[in-house]
């Protein structure tokens, strides 16, 4: 360490009072107190998220666990072909017809071929209230990312017990030697003039339903 350096910091140390000996200072940082409020939101998060959502012009649904494959069904009936990705439940698509429409990434499709996918359908590993983002850690049901931002159509299932209140909250939930993709609304970007262009660098359309 250098001498300047030296010197600034014992001044630093005796107008605060703070010990010089690293132990003592380790000690009294370890000793202040800690009461932070962790989270902003105590109400319904899940409500929350909703709302937040649909700011960014995503299309929100809530149903029950019973009504999701109704739901997917009913999102995915005007899309003439959709991927589906490893890992996705099985129930989730058992409302569908037929699996004509149905494509899978296995084994892994080119970029010409996903772009001539309609859409696609994928669960999350967590959904954070406060700013209504999807995160997708590309684990079982939701595929490689890709595949999620190819397609022209997104639709993600939110389970209720996956939403966070906030961004610390979610973090706790994610593994972090994992990828992670957050998502907030469509893709979407703006020019100078804040001209609004959706689909530039992914789904143009996104669809989240939430189930529980």
């Amino acid at each position: 360490m250098s001498t300047a350096r030296e010197e600034i910091l014992a001044r630093i140390r005796a107008a605060t009072g703070v010990p010089a000996a690293p132990a003592e200072v380790d000690a009294a940082y370890a000793a202040l107190p800690r009461g932070y409020l962790r989270a902003h939101h105590d109400a319904d998060i899940v409500a929350l998220f909703a709302d937040r959502a649909a700011d960014y012009r995503a299309v929100v649904e809530r149903v029950g666990i019973g009504e999701l494959p109704g739901a997917v069904a009913g999102v995915l009936s005007g899309v003439s072909r959709f991927l589906v990705p490893s890992g996705l439940p099985a129930s989730w698509l058992a409302a569908l017809p037929d699996e004509e429409r149905v494509v899978r990434d296995d084994p892994p499709l080119s970029a010409l071929e996903l772009d001539k996918v309609a859409g696609v359908v994928t669960g999350c590993a967590a959904a954070i209230a406060e700013t209504g983002t999807i995160i997708l850690d590309h684990g079982p049901g939701q595929g490689r990312r890709a595949l999620t931002l190819v397609p022209d159509f997104h639709v993600v299932v939110v389970l209720a017990d996956q939403v966070a209140a906030d961004i610390a909250d979610a973090l706790a939930l994610l593994d972090p030697a994992r990828p992670h993709t957050l998502i907030s609304g469509p893709s979407a970007t703006s020019d100078i003039e804040l001209i609004r262009v959706e689909g530039v660098h992914g789904p143009r359309n996104l669809h989240i339903l939430i189930a529980g």
